[in-house]
């Protein structure tokens, strides 16, 4: 049977048959079904490049091998010197796509459009390039362009659902759009990614694996799927696996920065043995400690005087003791009997200092009397709006950061200290808060 499949394999790739679409699919069917056939499409690929000549039709199928092993500067050069029919032009877009030259893929799926490739998804693939290309507006467009049985295909709702989710506007009406295309196509690889990113975002960590489990089983894998899924693999302790997930995205991109570190940061932990049910522990006391005060019905007074204070989360108000809030100017008696009320009904106290989270040192104080309003509510907005990778986040989540304001009174240290937060996720964090006019403490 495995003789079968690798004869099956190596034809489509050195034989000078038809290739199109249908001999493509087969190609990436083979390899979703068994990863391990990845090597044969390298080894066939590999036949193919050693031909003495090269037709303008052999051109196309090497051109494609090399967009399906992730060699795209080498698909872009060869599909440029192929036939110039539909395949050659739509291949060679969606090589332009992969190494980020937007504008090119745009124009080589006009011409594949023109050559006589499908058309609507010729006009979905620069709808995607226009949104990577940041402008989401333009790709929503060119998506209201379409019309007919096409708006029921899974492609159409995934590419109209992350548009609508790169918009921001309305993240419920993506998560519906990347429900129907699952609906249409179950192994459909952007909408379980999609679906799967929206569940990682909301802490849904077990249906979130699922999903990444299932569009990692899809080739051409995103690069994203696979990162993301090694570090829930990790979160689980299950390095032998997350390592693979790395290994796969190093077979396809060798220099891939943030494979190779988390790669290098998966060999370490799996020699670390952890206390699970004390991890669990924690991760629930930190999520507790990272609520917002802003989520509990307190009174006005209270509410002010916390502000003022830089008290955001019920973890600054567990490090403050009954002497630091009664010191507070109009703080009295009436605000600390609600305050301890309000703590109570989370088994936490005042002054519970010895219970703090063990994600690092106590934070600094910040100043927010000196501070503007705008400077204020900057301060107070949501970790979540920074927009953190899945690993950087989760981080968050273990140490009680809940808002930037929180953030930024920690240093690069501080974040360093904690379970699977590496020099990748600090430069990360510091290159969002830079964009916001904002420095770790230290920095």
């Amino acid at each position: 049977m495995v003789e079968a499949v690798e004869s099956d394999l190596k034809q489509l790739v050195l034989s000078s048959s038809t290739f199109g679409p249908s001999q493509i699919g087969e190609l990436t069917e083979a390899i979703s079904h068994d990863y391990n056939n990845f090597r044969l499409l390298r080894d066939a690929t590999a036949e193919l490049e050693q031909e003495q000549s090269q037709s303008p039709a052999s051109r196309v199928r090497l051109g494609v091998c090399y967009y399906l092993l992730g060699r795209f500067s080498q698909a872009v050069e060869t599909l440029k010197k192929a036939d110039g029919g539909g395949v050659a032009q739509f291949y060679l877009a969606k090589s332009y796509f992969a190494l980020g030259e937007y504008d090119n893929a745009i124009q080589s799926y006009d011409a594949a459009a023109q050559a006589g490739y499908d058309r609507d998804l010729c006009v979905i693939g620069q709808s995607e390039a226009l949104r990577y290309g940041e402008k989401p507006a333009e790709a929503l467009a060119r998506l209201d362009e379409l019309s007919g049985p096409v708006e029921q295909t899974a492609e159409y709702l995934y590419q109209r659902g992350a548009t609508v989710s790169a918009l921001g506007e309305n993240p419920l009406e993506a998560v519906a759009l990347y429900e129907r295309a699952v609906a249409q196509d179950d192994r459909h690889a952007g909408a379980l990614f999609g679906l799967a990113l929206e569940n990682d975002r909301r802490g849904n960590d077990n249906v979130a694996l699922d999903l990444y489990q299932k569009a990692a089983n899809v080739f051409p894998t995103h690069v994203g799927t696979l990162v993301n899924l090694g570090i829930i693999y990790e979160d689980f302790q299950r390095y032998s696996l997350a390592e693979a997930c790395y290994q796969r995205v190093l077979d396809v991109q060798p220099s891939h920065p943030r494979a190779r570190m988390f790669s290098l940061d998966t060999q370490a932990s799996s020699d670390m043995l952890y206390d699970e049910d004390a991890e669990k522990r924690r991760d629930r006391l930190h999520q507790i400690m990272g609520i917002p005060v802003t989520d509990f019905e307190l009174s006005v007074r209270s509410r002010n005087c916390l502000q003022k204070m830089g008290i955001m989360t019920l973890g600054d108000l567990v490090e403050c003791t009954e002497a630091d809030l009664l010191a507070s100017k109009n703080f009295g008696e009436t605000s600390l009997m609600e305050i301890r009320d309000m703590l109570s009904s989370k088994g936490l106290s005042l002054g519970q200092v010895a219970d703090r989270p063990s994600g690092g040192p106590e934070a600094a104080p910040y100043d927010y009397q000196s501070l503007s309003p705008d400077e204020q509510a900057l301060l107070e907005r949501p970790i979540a709006e920074l927009n953190l990778s899945v690993r950087a986040r989760k981080c968050m989540t273990r140490l009680g950061i809940a808002t930037i304001g929180e953030l930024v009174r920690r240093s690069g240290d501080d974040l360093l200290e904690c379970k699977n937060f590496g020099v990748t996720s600090l430069n990360e964090v510091r290159e969002k808060l830079t964009l916001h006019g904002l420095k770790l403490r230290g920095d």
